[in-house]
């Protein structure tokens, strides 16, 4: 029988690239967890040096898990050298991925804890910043009520932006938060817990700074550089509805703080925060009669999935030590059309 072969084809330099080495990660085992809770570390601290702290194992041991889990993925996560370390566009998905990964496995935990009838394992709670100051949060004594109850649970405390902890919320990152009110999502649920009183503040370099504010209005105040935050929140609504022209954007009351310390800008702070500043000379709040704001802060749980018991327990202690120390109602931000506030 003759059997005809094809002629040999030299190899195009236009064929398509090799593909990719399957990853050889089958079955996820508990040492695939420990080697992404390492990468997260690693990616969280800005490298393995830096990580090794925060695992509390050298830098040959925290390197290997890295290959390892390199070779597992049959990705490469970072890049490490003189210029420094940075995740690659694969290893920062694969650290969105990671965070995804152990928070099931938390609220997988925490719901066995439940069908026992415990509380235990990690309860991560995301506040906004700048609370502690605030004599009338009590989240420090919430916290000494919940720990008297649930003494097997790992407390994290985090602070992030409104949108950072309602994200978080949502996707199972965070169990409860604590932050100003402003709109409301159908996925969360909101409980009332204390206020802020915001003020508007100018810097000792500010050309306001020890003037007779008395003239000004909200209108006359637009002819000024302001400095606010760049996310939806209460501070983003009174701007928008004032019309004051937000030269500068900050994303933490820290930053406000240092761009209105700069002299070129207003901002409104909180008055607790701002208070060592105005004690330090360094600032003066402008018109607090006039130029002002609450903030109505709120105890924030996801709707569904139901949340872990810790965190409707760490709800209900935040409730109860707010109710030992009621703070009148927060009005809603005040308008620039309303009373003396002329649009």
């Amino acid at each position: 029988m003759h059997v005809t072969t094809p002629p040999h084809r030299p190899a195009s330099s236009h064929s398509a690239a090799a593909p990719r080495q399957r990853a050889l990660l089958g079955q996820i085992s508990d040492m695939d967890l420990r080697l992404l809770q390492v990468f997260k570390s690693v990616a969280e601290c800005g490298g393995m040096a830096a990580a090794e702290l925060e695992l509390n194992i050298g830098a040959s041991t925290v390197s290997r898990h890295m290959k390892d889990l390199e070779t597992r993925l049959g990705l490469t996560l970072c890049r490490r050298g003189r210029a420094g370390f940075a995740l690659t566009a694969e290893g920062q998905r694969v650290y969105d991925e990671t965070l995804r990964l152990l928070s099931a496995v938390d609220a997988f935990r925490s719901s066995i804890d439940d069908i026992h009838q415990r509380m235990g394992g990690r309860l991560d709670v995301a506040v906004f910043d700048k609370t502690a100051s605030n004599p009338a949060a009590r989240i420090g004594a919430a916290i000494a009520l919940f720990t008297g109850q649930a003494p097997d649970v790992a407390l994290q405390m985090h602070v992030a932006s409104i949108n950072v902890i309602e994200r978080g919320l949502i996707d199972g990152r965070f169990q409860v938060g604590i932050i100003p009110a402003h709109r409301h999502s159908q996925s969360l649920v909101y409980t009332d817990l204390f206020t802020e009183n915001m003020l508007l503040y100018c810097g000792r370099q500010h050309p306001l700074f020890g003037q007779d504010h008395s003239p000004l209005t909200w209108q006359a105040l637009r002819a000024w550089q302001f400095a606010g935050l760049g996310y939806h929140s209460p501070n983003m609504e009174l701007s928008h509805s004032a019309r004051l022209p937000r030269k500068a954007t900050g994303f933490d009351q820290e930053s406000i703080a240092t761009l209105v310390l700069s002299g070129r800008y207003l901002g409104f702070l909180p008055d607790h925060y701002a208070e060592a500043f105005e004690r330090s000379g360094q600032m003066q709040t402008v018109q607090p009669a006039q130029f002002f704001y609450r903030c109505q802060f709120v105890g924030v749980l996801r709707k569904s999935p139901q949340p872990p018991r810790a965190a409707q327990a760490f709800a209900q202690c935040l409730v109860a030590a707010h109710a030992a120390h009621p703070v009148r109602p927060a009005s809603a931000p005040r308008p620039p059309s309303a009373g003396p506030c002329p649009g």
